[in-house]
């Protein structure tokens, strides 16, 4: 069967989903997740083989490494997903027209949705679930990295469909070689969607070729403004947080920004605990002076603000002042995930204002940038761009909309 060939029989699965009473989803979806954790030890032996063919020093490790927590955590946000309400059928608008014709505007699947995505096996499992749950099908095109892990998930949820007599075609995992993705951007026939979720290079390469409309899931470059009239305690426990708690996802820290008031007095305290988990810190000549004798201290380049690390490295630049703070977040910023670390409500009410980003934060960890935290159930993708879905990428963005006109023999 060629690429297209499989996505065509996705496609044509895909109309099957509308008539699956929604008790039936929900007792799905929660026969996914108990079939998961009962499969633990086949998931974590193909992910020990994806795992054998990493260098050791691949930053990409974590993100691709499943344990039995991370895999029992997988199977929670399932059924996390089955309690949400079914976002297609919903009316959204319903009047009658002064001649007599009654409209309805419904919410209504995408249809078949197409994701490319890197490393993180996890993401199969949420793709395909928010996508049963909001009664899309689902085309996926993980990477080389995580293809044993990936083939063990879609293998396991296709045993579940199969249980349930629907279309195993439903869901799809695509080769993990590259030039698959060539095929995916021309499928418009089949394919409603297309959604990368990865580094900035694979989006920005997605958004350039491909001829199926694409919703940008978009790199971190967050920041985290810590300003003159901050709280240090809280503002050290956070900023060690936003860098070092998961330092490979996208919602990690990437640049701290420092008032130049309290620079000297924050970076003092910052430089130990950075230091008893080896950040290696890119900073300028001005920063320097405060980091005097940081072991893992490097020079930064203006490159360097503009990189999305995911790993235990971050830059740090002094400023003067939330304006300069500003002008810093707008040149370097992918537009995901800022925060502003102040005591001073005006300044903090500023900032939100004023930082054209997906998710602004005033006194918290950019940690919490995800759709499950958000109690969305789960996520595709933290979304970027300004149209259709921007932040968390979840079930209730999985739809779009549809005029329904009833008549009763009227003509214009």
């Amino acid at each position: 069967m060629t690429v297209l060939g499989n996505i065509k029989k996705t496609h044509n699965a895909s109309g099957s989903l509308l008539s699956v009473p929604d008790s039936q989803l929900r007792k799905l979806l929660r026969s996914v997740a108990d079939e998961l954790n009962n499969s633990i030890p086949a998931i974590l032996k193909a992910n020990a083989k994806d795992l054998a063919k990493q260098s050791p020093d691949n930053p990409r490790i974590d993100r691709l490494m499943l344990d039995e927590k991370r895999i029992r955590a997988i199977a929670a946000s399932i059924r996390n997903i089955a309690k949400l309400p079914d976002p297609s059928g919903k009316i959204l608008e319903k009047k009658t027209l002064h001649n007599g014709l009654k409209l309805e505007k419904i919410a209504v699947p995408l249809g078949v949705v197409g994701a490319i995505y890197e490393s993180r096996p996890n993401v199969t499992f949420d793709i395909a679930a928010l996508c049963l749950r909001s009664r899309n099908a689902c085309v996926l095109k993980g990477s080389n990295e995580a293809d044993h892990t990936n083939k063990a998930a879609v293998t396991l949820i296709k045993k579940v469909l199969r249980s349930f007599d629907m279309d195993i075609d439903l869901v799809t995992l695509l080769p993990p070689e590259r030039e698959v993705v060539e095929e995916m951007f021309t499928a418009t026939k089949y394919l409603d969607v297309l959604i990368p979720r990865g580094s900035d290079g694979l989006i920005r390469y997605v958004r350039k070729h491909s001829l199926v409309p694409v919703i940008e899931t978009g790199a971190g470059v967050c920041h985290i403004y810590v300003e003159s009239k901050a709280n240090l305690s809280k503002a050290l426990e956070i900023v060690v947080n936003a860098k070092t708690s998961r330092p490979s996802v996208c919602n990690a820290v990437d640049t701290i920004l420092v008032d130049k008031k309290i620079a000297s007095a924050f970076l003092k305290k910052l430089a130990p605990l950075f230091a008893a988990k080896e950040v290696e810190i890119f900073a300028g000549k001005p920063e320097a002076v405060f980091l005097k004798g940081y072991p893992f201290l490097s020079p930064a380049t203006s490159a360097d603000y503009a990189r999305e690390f995911l790993s235990l490295k971050c830059a740090i630049k002094v400023v003067d002042g939330i304006e300069e703070a500003l002008d810093h977040i707008a040149t370097y910023s992918t537009k995901h995930s800022e925060s502003i670390l102040s005591e001073d409500k005006k300044a903090c009410e500023y900032f939100i204002r004023n930082v054209d980003s997906a998710v602004v934060y005033s006194n918290a960890s950019t940690r919490f940038t995800d759709g499950e935290v958000f109690e969305l159930g789960a996520e595709i993708g933290i979304s970027t761009q300004k149209l259709h879905a921007r932040g968390p990428f979840a079930l209730e963005k999985l739809v779009t909309e549809k005029w329904i006109v009833r008549g009763s023999g009227q003509i214009r």
